[in-house]
């Protein structure tokens, strides 16, 4: 069994990269979990624990889903959090326009459904997942921080594929190792 999601791979720039450094610096003393900026992409599908047997089936779909979709770009912009302000538990990077990627994600869904694997139901709400939250002492360093970067602008992201990766745990934070690139 391999713990597979399917994303597109982010290289965090200038004005993300400071923002992070920032953030991470005025948040020094709170329980935050930074993700690492290697490990920076947007998931388009989450798959969980997977049978090897189903790779080659996976990767079929994937290049089915991804010919002839066509490169596109998006801004990466804003910044929120997941569930709420009163119980934030992920700070997030806003994308725009999401348009673009939730047809690319609608596209791997179906193909994913299709061929009898386990998807997520809710709806897909393309984001950057910049930290994620055990505790906050001081939410209003957090709200401060959220309010001053809500309209920014960060980066232009070119997506020109899509990465199937495994997530291998460890002690250090997860690795994600890619298995397969597929050309939009």
């Amino acid at each position: 069994m391999k713990r597979l999601f399917i994303a597109v791979k982010t290289e965090p720039e200038g004005d993300l990269i400071r923002m992070i450094s920032s953030s991470k610096s005025l948040l020094g003393s709170e329980r935050i979990k930074w993700v690492d900026p290697d490990n920076i992409h947007i998931t388009l599908s989450f798959l969980g624990d997977t049978s090897e047997k189903r790779l080659g089936a996976l990767s079929l779909i994937l290049e089915e889903a991804c010919k002839d979709f066509g490169m596109f770009e998006f801004k990466l912009t804003g910044l929120g959090v997941f569930k709420n302000i009163r119980d934030p538990r992920v700070i997030w990077v806003g994308i725009h326009p999401k348009d673009t990627l939730i047809k690319l994600g609608a596209r791997i869904s179906e193909g994913l459904r299709i061929s009898g694997f386990q998807i997520e139901e809710r709806t897909f709400n393309p984001h950057l997942t910049i930290g994620r939250i055990n505790s906050l002492k001081e939410p209003e360093s957090l709200k401060r921080i959220l309010e001053s970067y809500r309209n920014t602008e960060f980066q232009i992201v070119e997506a020109k594929e899509v990465i199937l990766y495994e997530s291998i745990l460890m002690q250090s934070g997860p690795l994600y190792k890619p298995l397969g690139k597929y050309r939009l």
